[in-house]
């Protein structure tokens, strides 16, 4: 049948207006999960030229990408019967689990050699339940949590942290590609979830750092701008104090990455601090600050409004 702005002569597609484009060669791809960072992904694949179908567990969110060509499933079960790959990025552990496990979900509709990529950031013990039940249905599996907020994924700048099926991540890599900068695969199902807590939660403290500065420094008499000039020029800058900063001195904190999801991420990373015996301090110091931005409802803010929290 014929996809909505799309036509169906054989091995081309006409995408609303857009140069056709020769789609023999590439996989038709599944997408599931149209939050900040789904709807980003799966928008690349689109303009790259995969056919794409998407699924969210509310349907208004699948309209921006049906408008761009999509085809937009029923069920998770739907996308995974009907593409070559499916990928699905939710936005916590919970999450994760419903949409394969759930009625009508991926686990329902899957058969000996569907693959299955699921990018969400997750506990280690999520994904490796979700990796054994896929695989006992003869589904190939493989994690692929990514490092990046809503820019670098808009941008195809992700950097994705695989782990799993190496023969599927080197399937996967052409969409790979379109998503992100650079693919790391770091082992067994697992890895990838490790080194993504690793990073969120440096993140998180960094962050936190940053906002204890510019507190401490504003009420002290400095302006937050020389302040976030001096750190610029010195060994602590980074990138993401650039891109926070001055945001944060603004009040600017419209999300690019929720701060509810931060937040998460503190809480999976100390879990897993617990579960080898690392003490964290610094981890749980930072964790206390996210909840308590929380608390002042700013979970749906970006993450950069804890330095509210932190400056009261």
């Amino acid at each position: 049948g014929s996809r909505r702005g799309i036509s169906c002569t054989p091995g081309i597609a006409v995408a609303r207006g857009r140069s056709a484009r020769v789609m023999a060669t590439k996989a038709s791809v599944g997408y599931v999960g149209m939050g900040i960072m789904g709807s980003a992904m799966a928008g690349r694949l689109i303009d790259a030229g995969f056919p794409v179908t998407v699924w969210n567990r509310s349907q208004e969110k699948c309209k921006p990408l049906a408008e761009k060509g999509a085809k937009v499933a029923s069920t998770p079960a739907e996308v995974i019967q009907t593409c070559d790959i499916t990928f699905a990025c939710t936005s916590d552990p919970c999450s994760a689990r419903a949409v394969v496990f759930g009625p009508d979900g991926i686990l329902s509709g899957i058969s000996a050699g569907k693959k299955y990529i699921d990018m969400s950031t997750v506990d280690e013990e999520t994904v490796k339940e979700i990796a054994a039940a896929i695989t006992a249905k003869g589904g190939r599996f493989l994690e692929g949590p990514v490092s990046g907020s809503k820019g670098p994924a808009l941008q195809g700048q992700l950097v994705i942290l695989s782990a799993g099926d190496k023969a599927l991540q080197e399937e996967a890599q052409p969409c790979f590609d379109v998503m992100g900068k650079r693919t790391f695969f770091l082992g067994e199902v697992g890895c990838g979830a490790r080194m993504k807590l690793v990073v969120n939660m440096m993140m998180g403290i960094n962050l936190v750092a940053l906002s204890e500065g510019l507190a401490m420094g504003t009420k002290c008499g400095l302006k937050g701008d020389d302040i976030l000039e001096v750190v610029k020029e010195g060994a602590i800058t980074c990138p993401m104090y650039g891109l926070k900063g001055p945001k944060m001195l603004a009040g600017d904190y419209a999300p690019n990455f929720p701060l509810k999801h931060q937040q998460k991420d503190m809480r999976l990373a100390i879990g897993l601090g617990d579960q080898v015996g690392q003490p964290m301090p610094l981890a749980a110091a930072a964790n206390e600050a996210f909840k308590a931005a929380r608390a002042d409802g700013k979970g749906d803010e970006d993450f950069s409004a804890v330095y509210e929290a932190v400056k009261k």
